[in-house]
Formats: C-alpha cells, structure tokens, sequence
C-alpha cells in the first residue's frame, strides 16, 4: 500500500497474463490535480495523469481558456479542447480577485499535485508562489512547464514550439539541404520535450513521495526536454561528424533512409538501414545491384535515390505495399491522419468520447480508452468545492464577488 495522497489511497496492480484485457490500468484512483495550464503541454500532460486514473480539476478564467473557442468546434466548443480536456471537472475562477485566490488556496489543501504553465514569476504575483504553496501542503508537487525554464536569460521571454525547437539546435536538422528548415508537422516540443517528461517527472516526484512523505517543485523546460530528441544527433555532430541538413544517414541523405514518391504523388517510407534488409528492398524492386550503394554518400548517394526513385514512380503506393507485403524490408506507407486513425491496431489509444475524438498516452493497457467528454466552462464547480473540502463561507464570498463562476441550479 503506498501513501501517495493525503489518503492511503491504493495498491500498485500486480497484472496476470490474462488481466490486462479486463482490468484497466488506473493506479492514480484517489489522486487529486489541480490543472491550471493551458493549451498543449500542460493539457496533455495531466490528460495522462486522468487516464491513469487521477481526478483533474481544470481551473479555467471565468471567460475560459482561449483554446475553448478555437476551431474547428464540436457542439461549440473547440476540438482540440475537448480531445485535451475529455475527462477532467471545470471551476471557473478569477485568481486575480482575493476571493478567488482564497478559494484556490482550500482546493490545494485537498491536492496532490498542481500543474501550471504560467511564465515565471506570475504565481508568486497572485500571492501563489510554489514555495507558499508548498508550505501551507508540504505533500504537494507542482510541475511548472516554460519554454525554457524557471531560470536563465530567456526564462520571460515569450515562444512557442518552433522557438523552443531553433534554440534547442534541433530545427536545423529538419528540412531538405538546399532550402530553410522545415517548420514540423506535430508539436515536439510541447508534448516530447514538455508533456511526456512532465509525466514521467510528476510520476516519479509521486513515487519519491511515498517514502519521504514530501513533495517537490519540478521544473520542466520544452527546450531542455526537447534536447533528448538529439540523442544521436548531437554525439555525433560533436564527435566530428558534420552533415548538411537533409543530407544525414537518418535525415534523408542515405539511399536507404527516406521518403520516395509513387506513380499516385503518395509517398512511401524505406527504413532499410541494416544491409540485409536494403537487400531485400532492391531485390523487390528488382535492381539488386543497388544493394551496396544503402549507406553511399556525394555524387554515389545522388544516383542511387535518383534509381530508387525511378523505379518507385513506375507503381502506385498501394501496390508497392501489396508488392512487398510479408518480406523484411521495412518499407511503410507514408500515411495520413485519417488513415493511421482507422487502423484498428490504434483502437486502445483513440476513441470518441461525446463526439470529441480523443487521443491517450499509450498506457501499455489493452483496454480502449474510456472518458467522460470536456465539462462545460464551470459546470463543476459546486461538485468540487464540495468534495475537496471548501468551506462554504469561502465558496459563498468568491461567488458574490464574481471570482467563482457557479452553475445555474437545475430545477
């Protein structure tokens, strides 16, 4: 039994073989967050934390958090919202009244963890510095996601993904050589640098807590997270290695490591890098005299992607697929996100939670993904008061003056 809460709340599943399709992997039952970011790293973060079972309350301005209103909207509210925000409680609260700051106060005595995404500084100038916070619950972690962390010179400074990828060195490793760096299709930043390493922080801050009884304040920078994505890159580039952009073995400039394009303008992906598996490529492709040439460079490696090209323009997508389908090539068809998602392989981790299709951290669990769709701006906010233990007086003064939106009493 571990104490991870205020409350000696669970036993870590110990799985069976044959549990994992019936027993849903939610060790964080009993586990309360209070969420106060906003858009996608903090989001997806503590969307994993209620996957895994927590109880996320979101606080939300009383006019909600911008990305409510983005479109494209599902039942008027914004898609992204709700795929990010599927499963957790809204209260509306303007921490910017002392009413509502005082009412904040009460809900993390209640918590476990708080995850903010606020820029330095400005918890502590609504009276909620982290070291106050901690004091007052010497059990809370709070996790704080920047773009480049809690100290330094660019700790204010404003970004976003593409920012935080340059200043990280990684977005000059993206992009064709003789053009400007490709602007990525998906946010690495956010959810590799930011989301996940976030959750593996509050998971283990959890974990240490068990024996020490004491929480902690961690400092999750997207730029800092970002920095792993360069694992191989950056050895190499120190140890000597210097490669023009798209011009790498893993960045497009191998024979055997890219995108080739098909008779339809689709595209399929070879990630022939062992000999044995290139071999196998050019066998099929009937040109086994390509072979040799998988790890070629300069004017070698130019003649033989002009090869494979030439013969991957001669069939469509579809058919190279059917023509190498059950042989050891590692080629894959370049697909796009509708595609991926009707692929019955992916049904643990997507589902449609109230029309919201929602996406999850994989989990490592079998079972599909069950949740409950975004809870309108406010709606729970009396529901939790309630349950986290908010004194009435405190709840009844945040209400009257407008810090605390409460919903309407259903007759």
């Amino acid at each position: 039994m571990l104490q991870l809460g205020s409350r000696t709340c669970f036993t870590l599943p110990r799985y069976h073989s044959g549990d994992a399709v019936t027993k849903p992997l939610r060790p964080l039952e009993g586990i309360r967050v209070l969420d106060l970011s906003r858009y996608l790293p903090g989001p997806l973060l503590t969307r994993a934390l209620a996957d895994l079972g927590a109880e996320v309350v979101k606080i939300e301005a009383p006019r909600g958090e911008g990305m409510r209103y983005l479109p494209p909207h599902v039942d008027g509210v914004g898609a992204a919202f709700g795929a990010l925000n599927a499963g957790k409680a809204s209260v509306a609260l303007n921490l910017k009244d002392p009413t509502g700051t005082a009412l904040f106060l009460e809900l993390v005595d209640a918590a476990d963890i708080v995850v903010e995404s606020l820029r330095p500084g400005v918890l502590a100038r609504l009276g909620l510095a982290p070291e106050s916070l901690m004091e007052r619950n010497p059990r809370l972690i709070i996790a704080s996601l920047t773009g480049y962390g809690q100290h330094g010179s660019l700790s204010a400074a404003a970004g976003h993904d593409l920012n935080y990828l340059a200043h990280a060195g990684l977005l000059s490793l993206f992009g064709p050589t003789d053009g400007p760096p490709a602007v990525p299709g998906v946010q690495i930043a956010d959810v590799g640098g930011g989301s996940l390493p976030g959750t593996i922080a509050v998971l283990a801050a959890l974990l240490e807590r068990s024996s020490t009884g004491v929480g902690r304040h961690l400092d999750i920078s997207l730029t800092r997270g970002s920095l792993a994505f360069a694992a191989v890159a950056f050895p190499t580039a120190v140890g000597g290695m210097k490669e023009p952009r798209g011009g790498g073995m893993l960045t497009g400039g191998a024979p055997c490591y890219r995108c080739y394009a098909t008779q339809d303008d689709r595209y399929v992906a070879v990630g022939a890098l062992e000999p044995h598996f290139f071999a196998n490529l050019c066998a099929g492709l009937g040109a086994p005299e390509l072979a040799r040439h998988g790890y070629a460079t300069g004017t070698q490696a130019v003649e033989a992607i002009e090869a494979l090209q030439a013969l991957f323009s001669q069939r469509t997508q579809a058919e190279w697929l059917a023509h190498f389908e059950g042989q050891d090539v590692c080629l894959t068809a370049v697909r796009t996100p509708e595609e991926a998602l009707a692929d019955p392989e992916f049904a643990a981790v997507h589902a449609d939670v109230g029309g919201f299709h929602t996406l999850s951290v994989d989990r490592g669990d079998a079972r599909p993904l069950t949740s409950t769709p975004p809870s309108p701006l406010g709606a729970d906010a009396r529901a939790v008061t309630s349950s986290w233990g908010v004194s009435d007086a405190t709840r009844d003064q945040a209400a009257a003056a407008g810090a605390l939106v409460l919903p309407e009493e259903s007759s």
